[in-house]
C-alpha cells in the first residue's frame, strides 16, 4: 500500500532531526578537540621543567615568556562551553539521574558518582574557569603518603608528602589515614601533581605550608591548611636532582610564584602570617573555587606590584567559595590583571570584600554580598591608594550580584566588551543559587561510611 504523504512528511522530518543531531555531536566533539589542544605543548613543558637548575634571574624571565604563551585568546568560548556544563548538570538533575546535584558544575561532575573512590582522576575532567586545563597527576601513578612527618627538608623520606611532591613525574597524591603535618619548610612542589586529601582528614598547619613556583599543572583538594608561619633562610629541595638555599618565606598558605594552570578547590585555609592564596610574578590560568576561608586579615592577593607589568597577563576564576568569618580585606586584592569573581557567598567583611591598584579588570558576577553591621563598611569594593581620577577609567562591573545588608558595589569604567571578555570564564548562575552552590564550600566529609 502506498505511504501517505503525512507519513513520508513524518519521515523526512525524522531524518532531518537525526542529521542535524549528528552534525552537533560532530560540531562538539571538534570543539573538545580544539579545547584539549590548548594545553602546553611538550616543548613548553619542557620549557618549565628545565628552569629548576637556572639562576633565579634567569628562570624568572624564562618562565614570564612561557606564561605570557598561556594567557587564555579565546575566554569567550571558555564561557561558552562552561555554561553548557552547568546547564547539562540542571537539566539531568531534572531529569532525576542525578539525586545530589546542586547546581554546581564541578561538584556535580564527580560527587554524583558512588564509586569516585575508584575513580579519583575523574576529578581532573572536572575543572573549570581559567585553570580548567590543569590536569595535576591524572596521567600518572597514585602515590600514598604513609608517614607525616618532614624531618629533612633535603632528604624527605619515602612515604611524605615532601617525598612525593617534588618528584618529576607525574603523580596523585592521596593519605592512608588521618594526618596532621608540620612542616620545617616549604613544600616546594614539583609539576603534574595533584594532593588529593578526600577520604581523610589531612592538615598541614603550625609552621611552613605550600609553595607552587615555576611549574605547571598543580591541583590542590581536599587540604586543611593553617597557622602558618614564616619558615626560611635553609636548604630545601625541590626535585630529585636539585636543592637550594631559601631565603625567608613570608608564611602564605599557598604561593604561587611564576606558575600556571593551577586549580586550588574545596580547601579549608585561615589564620596564616600573610596571605590564605596569593599569585604573583606572572602567574596566570588559575581557578580558586569552593573554598571555605576564615579567620584572616589579608586574604588573597593577585598580582606582585603595582610596577610589575608583567601580571598584566594574569587570568584567575574565583568561584563558588565561602568568604566567612573572622575576614577583614582583600577577597581579593588584585593588580593589571583580568579577574572572574563568579557566584561565591561573602558573608563576612570588616574593611571591604574587592580591593584593587594598577587598573586590573574585575568582573563581578552573580555574587551575594552580605555587608557588616558596621555603617563605614558597606562598600564591597576598594580602590587601594589609587586617586578617583586615575580608578574612574578601569573596568569594574557588578552584574546579578545580590546586596545585603547594605552592601553596594562602586563600579567603574567604559564596559569594554574585550576587557570584560578576558575577564569571563565561565557562565554565571542566578545569586539566588549561591548558597545551595556554595554549600559544601571548604573541606569536605568523605570518611568511609559517608557520602562525600
Amino acid at each position: 500500500m502506498a505511504s501517505s504523504p503525512s507519513a513520508k512528511k513524518w519521515v523526512v522530518s525524522v531524518c532531518s532531526i537525526m542529521l542535524l543531531a549528528v552534525v552537533i555531536i560532530v560540531g562538539v566533539v571538534a570543539s573538545v578537540r580544539k579545547f584539549e589542544a590548548s594545553n602546553l605543548s611538550d616543548a613548553e613543558l619542557e620549557k618549565l621543567q628545565s628552569l629548576h637548575n637556572s639562576t633565579m634571574a634567569a628562570r624568572l624571565e624564562e618562565v614570564e615568556a612561557a606564561l605570557a604563551e598561556n594567557a587564555v585568546d579565546d575566554p569567550e568560548e571558555i564561557a561558552s562551553m562552561v555554561a553548557m556544563s552547568i546547564n547539562n548538570s540542571t537539566e539531568r538533575r531534572k531529569l532525576g539521574f542525578f539525586s545530589c546535584g546542586t547546581g554546581n558544575p564541578i561538584d556535580d561532575c564527580w560527587r554524583c558518582d558512588p564509586n569516585w573512590q575508584k575513580n579519583r582522576k575523574r576529578l581532573a575532567d572536572c575543572g573549570i574557569g581559567f585553570g580548567r586545563n590543569a590536569i595535576g597527576g591524572r596521567d600518572g601513578r597514585y602515590y600514598v603518603v604513609t608517614d607525616s612527618s618532614d624531618d629533612d627538608p633535603v632528604n624527605p623520606r619515602p612515604g611524605t608528602l615532601r617525598h612525593a611532591v617534588i618528584q618529576d613525574q607525574p603523580l596523585w597524591i592521596v593519605f592512608k589515614r588521618d594526618m596532621v603535618i608540620t612542616l620545617k619548610q616549604e613544600l616546594i612542589m614539583n609539576s603534574f601533581k595533584t594532593i588529593d586529601a578526600r577520604g581523610v582528614n589531612v592538615h598541614i598547619a603550625n609552621r611552613a605550608c605550600i609553595t607552587i613556583q615555576f611549574v605547571t599543572n598543580i591541583i590542590i583538594h581536599g587540604l586543611h591548611i593553617h597557622d602558618c608561619k614564616p619558615t626560611g633562610n635553609a636548604m630545601v629541595r625541590s626535585s630529585p636532582s636539585h636543592y637550594g638555599w631559601r631565603t625567608m618565606a613570608d608564611g602564605d598558605a599557598i604561593s604561587i610564584f611564576g606558575s600556571s594552570h593551577i586549580w586550588v578547590d574545596h580547601n579549608s585555609l585561615s589564620n596564616c602570617a600573610d596571605g590564605l592564596v596569593d599569585a604573583v610574578m606572572g602567574s596566570t590560568a588559575i581557578t580558586i573555587s569552593n573554598n571555605y576561608f576564615t579567620h584572616h586579615n589579608e586574604v588573597m592577593l593577585l598580582g606582585h606590584s603595582d610596577s610589575y607589568v608583567r601580571d598584566k597577563q594574569m587570568q584567575v576564576t574565583i568561584a563558588y567559595n565561602h568568604f566567612g568569618e573572622g575576614l577583614i580585606q582583600r577577597m581579593p586584592r588584585c593588580r593589571h590583571g583580568y579577574f572572574h569573581v563568579v557566584n561565591n557567598d561573602y558573608t563576612h567583611w570588616e574593611m571591604y570584600a574587592i580591593g584593587g591598584s594598577a587598573s586590573p579588570t574585575i568582573n563581578s558576577q552573580g555574587n551575594r554580598y552580605l555587608a557588616p553591621l558596621n555603617p563605614f563598611a558597606k562598600e564591597v569594593t576598594k580602590r587601594v591608594e589609587t586617586a578617583e581620577s586615575q580608578w574612574k577609567g578601569w573596568n569594574w562591573r557588578s552584574e546579578g550580584d545580590l546586596m545585603l545588608n547594605g552592601a553596594y558595589f562602586t563600579p567603574s569604567g567604559a564596559g569594554a566588551s574585550a576587557s570584560y571578555a578576558r575577564a569571563s570564564s565561565l557562565g554565571a548562575k542566578s545569586s539566588s543559587m549561591v548558597a545551595s552552590m556554595t554549600s559544601g564550600a571548604g573541606v569536605l566529609d568523605c570518611r568511609r561510611g559517608r557520602t562525600c
